[in-house]
């Protein structure tokens, strides 16, 4: 975390006076004690409107959940798996640099005044854009999971439409929407146990398929064999494919700092459960595609992933007894639920964020909270939008920012305490991170199979490419004269109670 404005939730201030416009760390000095979450909301410009019922525990299993390797690793698995086979699953999981959307707020304050408007309302829609669909694709996968047990069950006789998986789709919404709705304190509480759950998910995975399995494919072909199923001519393009299910798994870790707000002692809690989650994925994970692979048979040769079409599930029924199966896969798809669960919470967070600055056209509907303090108009907005959608660029904002405006003085950059430097080692980070990610945003852009049909085609492009130009649009035909970048609340209200006069607002405290 680079910055204590990107320990807040999706926002920051605004600086509409000469008092903001010095350096945030001077705001509201006389009145607050010093590292306190509330005397450093206000030196952003906000006061304290969550409740702050997420602790350490809570807030590190909040991280571990949102990427749910347990029930991620199973929904994107047949993507690699039946591309480029084995050798793609495994090494493209040990091979990713984690990913994840950029933080509006620090996106905006690492760039001049005069970009700074453009900037956060670019990332902030991006960003929006991101963690919606993150929403729905993981619910749509709940779906197909539940109903893949279904089929196996019935041994085919059952096999869900597209009609039936987007009603229970529907319906999984309307039952996440509701729980997000309840106080923070019953969602915190529910989270503490969440990364047990998910560890512990994989870990009966693991041991179930190595004790019961009695012909395990060699290590050998766990780790070198290569298929191109995918049409390209290029066997190292295919094999890159298999970047499509770590990605996805490894993405949205920064959500413990869009709930920063409701995070106690966030500055030091929100990044280090971001280097814990995402050490503890990455580990856990590449664990479980090997085992997955080595119990897996010729499934990636013979592309038959059984009735259900879900090759962990295949994997898991045909290896284990039936009552074990039903036990691992009924887990699997509760983590999958918890996912959502946590998604949802940060990406009505980040929607109550971006209303409260002005950057949508809702009058501040959005970022009104119902009297369990809880944004419960941002929550249903994210379940419309996730319903109607039925990748992620936006961190190279931040990163390159810095990099070329780093010494502009209009940048009132504040290291905050995990700040990498600007030594080698804080430039080798950065410029991996947008080496990396934007290979990979051309790769996960790309189609997974040729030739190109409907039922092939990769829709990230066109559906990122017509948001941005339709926020770019809207922001230059007018989005520009209501949204000036985030807003200081408190200098505001200040404003409205005494009128200015002269330098009164540097006596803003």
């Amino acid at each position: 975390m680079q910055s204590s404005a990107s320990s807040i939730t999706g926002g920051s201030r605004e600086k509409h006076s000469p008092a903001s416009e010095r350096n945030p760390a001077n705001f509201d000095e006389v009145h607050s004690t010093a590292g306190s979450d509330e005397a450093i909301l206000a030196r952003l410009g906000y006061k304290q409107e969550f409740k702050r019922e997420f602790t350490n525990l809570s807030t590190i299993s909040f991280a571990f959940s949102i990427m749910g390797v347990a029930s991620s690793v199973v929904t994107t698995f047949n993507t690699p798996f039946s591309l480029g086979g084995p050798a793609s699953v495994v090494w493209c999981w040990f091979l990713a640099y984690p990913t994840n959307g950029g933080l509006y707020s620090a996106s905006v304050y690492l760039v001049p005044k005069r970009h700074r408007a453009l900037m956060g309302w670019s990332v902030g829609w991006l960003n929006l854009l991101g963690q919606a669909a993150g929403v729905a694709s993981t619910e749509f996968g709940l779906s197909q999971m539940i109903f893949a047990a279904v089929s196996l069950s019935t041994n085919g006789r059952f096999v869900a439409n597209h009609w039936q998986t987007y009603l229970l789709f529907l319906g999984l919404l309307v039952i996440h929407g509701t729980l997000n709705s309840v106080g923070t304190r019953l969602l915190s509480t529910m989270t503490r146990t969440f990364v047990f759950f998910n560890l512990g998910t994989v870990v009966a995975v693991v041991i179930s398929l190595l004790a019961c399995t009695d012909n395990k494919n060699s290590a050998s072909y766990t780790f070198t064999h290569h298929i191109n199923a995918s049409g390209w001519s290029s066997d190292g393009l295919t094999f890159l494919l298999g970047l499509l299910s770590v990605q996805w798994t490894m993405t949205d870790y920064d959500a413990t700092a869009h709930i920063s707000e409701e995070v106690k002692r966030a500055q030091f809690a929100a990044p280090a459960a971001i280097w814990i989650a995402v050490l503890g994925t990455g580990i856990a994970g590449w664990i479980y595609n090997i085992v997955f692979v080595l119990c897996a048979g010729d499934m990636a040769d013979t592309g038959d992933f059984g009735v259900s079409g879900y090759a962990p599930a295949q994997i898991l029924w045909q290896n284990v007894p039936r009552p074990l199966f039903y036990v691992l896969w009924a887990f699997i798809c509760f983590i999958a639920f918890q996912v959502v669960a946590t998604a949802t919470h940060a990406n009505a967070r980040s929607f109550h964020a971006f209303s409260r600055d002005r950057g949508m056209p809702d009058g501040g509907f959005f970022m009104k909270l119902a009297p369990n303090h809880v944004p419960i108009n941002a929550v249903w907005l994210v379940m419309v939008i996730a319903a109607a959608l039925g990748m992620d660029s936006s961190y190279l904002f931040s990163i390159v920012a810095h990099m070329i405006h780093r010494n502009h003085p209009e940048v009132n950059f504040k290291p905050g305490p995990f700040y990498l430097g600007t030594g080698w080692l804080g430039w080798t980070v950065r410029i991996l991170a947008v080496g990396w990610t934007a290979t990979v945003c051309v790769i996960l852009s790309l189609p997974v199979a040729l030739p190109v049909l409907a039922s092939t085609m990769n829709y990230a492009s066109p559906v990122t490419g017509a948001v941005l130009i339709i926020a770019l649009s809207w922001f230059f035909l007018g989005g520009r004269r209501h949204y000036k970048g985030p807003r200081n609340v408190l200098a505001e209200e200040k404003t409205q109670k005494v009128a200015p006069t002269g330098d009164d607002l540097d006596e803003i405290k």
